[in-house]
C-alpha cells in the first residue's frame, strides 16, 4: 500500500477539472466538448483511486450537440455543493468561429450525484467558463468570462451576477470583478472564500504550454481583486522537461482533515513540447494555504510532479474490467458517442452483440453510428470482432482511430462488388486532405466475420486484421498518430488557429451513405494499455 498519489489521477482526455469534497468523498468534474453524454464525473474517498460514475447530461433535453462544430459543445464544468444539493454549471458553446461566439450556459442539479439530474435551467450566454459560488449568507453568484468580440479581442474579463434560486434565474446587474494578471487570457473562474477573503481561481495563459493556475482575491466579493504577488500558483511554462505540460485551469479543495489540494489540467507530450495525443488530462498537487496568505506549492516548484503526497487514506475501486463484450444492456460509462446519446435510433446491444447501424460520414456534425473509448496511455491495443456484409460501397465499417471530423485514420470493411464479396480499406483524413491508403487488395467472403486491430505506439498507428483472432495480418503501413493532438490541429500549417480541446479515441463506427442504415454487428470490444511500457516513457519523458 502506497500513500502517494500518481499523476495524472485522470488519465486521457478529461481537461477542465472541478473539485468538490462532501464528507469523505470527493468528486470531479470534467469537460466532454462534442462528445456524448456530456460531462464526465469521477469519485474518490482517498484521491489516489478514481472511478468514472457517470455523465449528469444524458438526454436530448439536457444537452443537444447535433450541428456543434469539433471541440465545441460543452466547456469547463463547474460541480458544487450546497445544503444536500449538488449544482451542475455548463456551457454548450454553439459556435466558436469567427469573431462572435455563441456560448449559452445551463445549471443542472440533483440530490444523489449517483443518480439522474434535473432538467437544465437557462443561465446566460455572454461568455463561457461559468461557475456557481454558495456565499455564506445565502445568496448565489454565477460568475463566468465575458466574451468581447471586438477587434478580436474575446477574453473580456471575469463578470459576475447573483442567482435567484427560487425564480431560477439570473437577477440584477452584471459586474466585471477581474480583468485578469499581466499573463492574460483569463478564463476558467471559481471562488472560494477563506479567512475573509474571497479568492478568485482563474486559468491563463492560453491552454497550450503557457497556460497556467493564477489566484487574486479580495475582501467584498465585487472585488477589487488583488493579484497574487506569487502569482501563477502552478504553470509548466518554465519547465519545458516536465513529465506533465501545459498545467492550468484549476481548482482547489480542502480535505476533512483540513489540507488543501488543487486539481487541474496537465499534458503528456511525444516529445520536449511536441504533440500530446491523450489530450488534456488532470493531476493533482498539494498546497500550502496558511490563515490570511497566499496558497503556494507545498514542493515549493510550481511545475506539477509525477509523485504527490496523499491524504494517509487507501480506499481503491475494485478493478475494472477492459474488456467489453456486450453481454449485458447496461452499456460502460467509458464509452462515448457523437453529440447525441446513445439510443436504439442507431445501436442496440441484443445477443451479446452491439448492433449499430450506418448512418453518416465520419465528417458529419449531426448523426455518426460511434461507440469509442478515450486512448488513455501511450502504448494501446484495441481488438474487435465484426460481422459486416456490405452491398454497395457506401456501406462502411470497422475501427477508427479519431480526433475529430478533419483528423481520424479508419480501417474499414466495405465492397467494391455489389456485395458478392467484401474488402479492408483505410481512409486518412488530415485537416483538407482525405486519402484512401494504398494496400495489398483483401477478399472475404460476406458473411464472415473479421477480427481488426489497432496498436497506437505513442505517434505510430499499426492496422491489422484476422480470421481466427490469434494470427494477424498487418494492413497498411504504420500511420501518423501525431495528427490526432490538440497541438497539430491548432498549428495545422495554414496559419490559422483552429479549436482542438479534445484527445484520441478508439471507436466502432459503422457508415451508410445511402440512407437505408445497414448494420454492423461486433461481439466485443477489447482495450489494452501496456502499463511497464508506459511506466518507461513516463519517466523517460
Amino acid at each position: 500500500m502506497t500513500n502517494k498519489i500518481q499523476n495524472p489521477i485522470l488519465k486521457g482526455f478529461n481537461p477542465d477539472p472541478s473539485i468538490i469534497r462532501v464528507g469523505d468523498d470527493y468528486f470531479i468534474a470534467t469537460s466532454t466538448f462534442e462528445w456524448y453524454p456530456g460531462v464526465q464525473i469521477h469519485h474518490s474517498k482517498d484521491l489516489i483511486h478514481w472511478k468514472l460514475i457517470g455523465h449528469p447530461l444524458k438526454r436530448l433535453s439536457q444537452l443537444d450537440l447535433r450541428g456543434v462544430p469539433d471541440s465545441c459543445g460543452v466547456w469547463a464544468p463547474c460541480l458544487s455543493y450546497h445544503e444536500g444539493t449538488f449544482y451542475l454549471v455548463y456551457s454548450n458553446v454553439k459556435n466558436f468561429d469567427g469573431p462572435w461566439k455563441d456560448t449559452p450556459n445551463y445549471l443542472v442539479t440533483t440530490e444523489n450525484i449517483f443518480g439522474e439530474w434535473s432538467e437544465p435551467t437557462y443561465l446566460s450566454s455572454c461568455g463561457f467558463d461559468g461557475s456557481l459560488y454558495h456565499d455564506d449568507d445565502g445568496k448565489k453568484y454565477f460568475v463566468s468570462l465575458r466574451v468581447d468580440h471586438r477587434g478580436g479581442k474575446l477574453f473580456g474579463g471575469i463578470v459576475l451576477q447573483e442567482y435567484d434560486h427560487q425564480k431560477k434565474c439570473l437577477i440584477g446587474e452584471m459586474s466585471d470583478i477581474y480583468a485578469g494578471s499581466d499573463i492574460g487570457l483569463t478564463e476558467g473562474p471559481h471562488i472560494i472564500k477563506k479567512d475573509d477573503y474571497y479568492y478568485l481561481i482563474t486559468a491563463e495563459g492560453g491552454t497550450e504550454y503557457n497556460h497556467a493556475v493564477s489566484i487574486a482575491r479580495s475582501k467584498d466579493i465585487l472585488g477589487t481583486y488583488e493579484t497574487a504577488p506569487n502569482n501563477p500558483v502552478f504553470t509548466s511554462k518554465h519547465s519545458q522537461t516536465n513529465t506533465l505540460q501545459k498545467a492550468g485551469h484549476g481548482d482547489f479543495v480542502q480535505t476533512k482533515e483540513g489540507n488543501w489540494y488543487a486539481v487541474f489540467l496537465t499534458a503528456r507530450p511525444l516529445t520536449k513540447r511536441g504533440r500530446c495525443t491523450l489530450g488534456r488530462e488532470t493531476s493533482i498537487e498539494k498546497i500550502v494555504w496558511e490563515e490570511g496568505e497566499w496558497p503556494r506549492p507545498y514542493s515549493g516548484d510550481k511545475a506539477p510532479r509525477n509523485e504527490v503526497e496523499g491524504i494517509g487514506l487507501h480506499f481503491p475501486f475494485e478493478k475494472e474490467s477492459s474488456h467489453f463484450d456486450f453481454s449485458s444492456n447496461i452499456l460502460s460509462p467509458h464509452f462515448a458517442s457523437l453529440r447525441e446519446p446513445f439510443s436504439d435510433q442507431w445501436m442496440k446491444i441484443e445477443n451479446g452483440q452491439l448492433q449499430l447501424l450506418g448512418r453518416a460520414s465520419l465528417s458529419s456534425f449531426h448523426e455518426q453510428s460511434m461507440m469509442a473509448h478515450r486512448v488513455q496511455s501511450h502504448y494501446v491495443e484495441v481488438v474487435s470482432k465484426v460481422l459486416f456484409s456490405p452491398e454497395n460501397f457506401q456501406q462502411m465499417s470497422g475501427l477508427v482511430c479519431y480526433y475529430n471530423t478533419a483528423h481520424f485514420h479508419y480501417l474499414y470493411i466495405t465492397t467494391d462488388d455489389g456485395g458478392k464479396n467484401k474488402t479492408l480499406k483505410i481512409i486518412s483524413a488530415d485537416t483538407f486532405k482525405v486519402e484512401e491508403v494504398r494496400l495489398e487488395k483483401f477478399v472475404f467472403n460476406k458473411d464472415q466475420k473479421l477480427y481488426l486491430k489497432v496498436i497506437f505506439d505513442r505517434a505510430d498507428i499499426q492496422f491489422s486484421f484476422s480470421l481466427d483472432g490469434e494470427k494477424f495480418v498487418e494492413i497498411g503501413p504504420s500511420l501518423d498518430g501525431s495528427i490526432l493532438s490538440d497541438d497539430y490541429i491548432q498549428d495545422d500549417g495554414t496559419g490559422r488557429y483552429r479549436p482542438a480541446f479534445t484527445g484520441a479515441f478508439i471507436g466502432m463506427t459503422c457508415q451508410d451513405l445511402s440512407g437505408d442504415k445497414h448494420p454492423a454487428y461486433f461481439d466485443f470490444f477489447d482495450y489494452k494499455e501496456t502499463v511497464d511500457v508506459l511506466e518507461r516513457v513516463e519517466n523517460d519523458a
